[in-house]
């Protein structure tokens, strides 16, 4: 007979959401399922963001010895042992799982239930149909998974996706890299770094989620001389063959080219964990996407007691999100029925890229033509950019034209992970262009960069108010 079990909330997965979510809801009730049927540690610290950073980290350090000469330094050779680069990062990125499996294995064990769930219906899910769980709330914390194309399926055993990367005992000779966005571009650069001969698939003209044609066009042509990068492609086929495994591609010229290559990477994005829940049982509403349509604010879905978190609903794939988006509805699925908005931050996003990537606030294509002006800047010039020889770059702030407060930015160029926190913050606190001109800008920094920016948009109001003044 089959077991089951009664709770106020269960928790479907527990990565950085669902343990947010977990967090929560225990400061309300002590009956709570925490379901979870994949191995302990978020998908940051085991094949995310955090070994990504470490394979960064040592094609930072390769390429900067690499390209010494600019300061008048001379290193014959650097020699990429990619055993010992691999072994650190598997290593590094296991004491980061074990802390985050060190949490979980910390809550109250009563509330660990191991399995893969599914619906029986809206209030009911089937563990390993092994047990029942009847929840009075529910929150959907599944994650997300690779998104592979089914071409890419012809690599066979030589496939990889940024889930296995960490996993190889020794770097490639060669990769053939599909897709362009965060984790391609990411993972590609460090591997290009190392010494991997890459070749970089994308199928448009999107690159590293850039949104501003200028920028994403100079990034295109930055990237490109460092690495084999092609935009526009399309993929015609992928087959192992003797030594390797074969792709066929089409360039945007029309070209019919071939590259044989150690492994393909399919870096093309995720999907978010929701098609095996059976959520077809419990009316739930989807959007075009297949996931529930949902409130952003309180995370509730239009069925009232079911909330959404995390990957799990496709919008924000970043941690700091999800673990925003786990309190809020850990919060209010323990509350329930009394739901409240939560804390949404300023948007941030960063690419660990070299030039790196930043996307702070609203971008130009999310505002009314006539409603912003555009600041900007050349990291090219830019005086201590060019000391440290990292002056390729530009920074785009958007910047409301009657209130002057900052909307958001769009940067590609040197150290934007920490000026894109200085933006994002500006932007949360409903800064102006003279408020953040009023700030102290250190000599020589980077920083001075940013001043420059919003000096060009202060510039541009103040002459749009003069046009205006004329007209009147």
């Amino acid at each position: 007979m089959m077991n089951t079990r009664y709770v106020d909330v269960a928790i479907v997965g527990a990565g950085s959401a669902g343990m947010s979510a977990y967090r929560e809801a225990r400061k309300v009730t002590n009956n709570i399922a925490l379901i979870e049927g994949g191995p302990y540690g978020t998908t940051c610290a085991r094949v995310g963001c955090m070994p990504s950073k470490l394979l960064i980290a040592a094609a930072e350090a390769a390429h900067a010895a690499q390209h010494a000469e600019v300061f008048g330094l001379q290193i014959p050779r650097v020699g990429v042992d990619g055993a010992a680069v691999m072994d650190r990062v598997r290593r590094e990125r296991d004491r980061f799982v074990g802390f985050v499996v060190d949490d979980i294995e910390g809550f109250d064990p009563q509330h660990h239930v191991r399995g893969y769930a599914v619906f029986q219906d809206a209030h009911t899910l089937l563990v390993n149909a092994e047990l029942k769980v009847v929840a009075k709330r529910i929150v959907l914390a599944t994650g997300s998974r690779p998104f592979v194309p089914d071409l890419a399926l012809g690599a066979g055993e030589r496939l990889l996706v940024n889930d296995d990367v960490f996993a190889l005992q020794n770097l490639p000779a060669s990769v053939v890299v599909l897709g362009a966005g965060v984790i391609a571009l990411e993972l590609g650069q460090a591997l290009s770094r190392l010494n991997v001969k890459v070749t970089m698939l994308a199928r448009s003209d999107s690159l590293g989620g850039l949104v501003d044609a200028q920028i994403r066009d100079y990034a295109t042509r930055t990237f490109a001389e460092e690495f084999d990068l092609n935009m526009n492609t399309r993929l015609l086929g992928v087959e192992t063959v003797a030594n390797g495994v074969r792709v066929d591609y089409e360039t945007q010229d029309g070209i019919k080219m071939s590259r044989t290559v150690d492994y393909v990477l399919a870096a093309t994005g995720r999907v978010p964990n929701i098609d095996r829940l059976n959520i077809e049982v419990t009316g739930l509403q989807r959007d075009d996407r297949g996931v529930p349509v949902f409130d952003h604010e309180t995370m509730q879905t239009q069925v009232p007691h079911i909330f959404i978190a995390g990957d799990a609903n496709n919008t924000l794939p970043l941690l700091h999100e999800a673990s925003d988006e786990g309190r809020i509805a850990g919060r209010n699925a323990a509350n329930f029925p009394q739901v409240k908005k939560g804390l949404r931050r300023a948007g941030l996003s960063v690419v660990f890229s070299d030039p790196q990537i930043a996307s702070i606030g609203q971008q130009g294509s999310d505002l009314p033509t006539d409603a912003y002006v555009v600041g900007e800047v050349s990291f090219e010039n830019q005086g201590r950019s060019r000391v440290m020889a990292k002056n390729k770059g530009m920074l785009k702030v958007y910047v409301d034209l009657h209130t002057r407060q900052l909307l958001g930015a769009e940067m590609f160029g040197p150290a934007a992970e920490h000026i894109g926190h200085l933006l994002a913050w500006a932007v949360q606190q409903s800064l102006t262009v003279d408020a953040i001109l009023d700030m102290p800008f250190y000599h020589p920094v980077i920083e001075e960069g940013v001043r420059s920016a919003f000096r060009d948009a202060a510039a541009k109001l103040q002459q749009v108010s003069v046009t205006h003044a004329k007209t009147a």
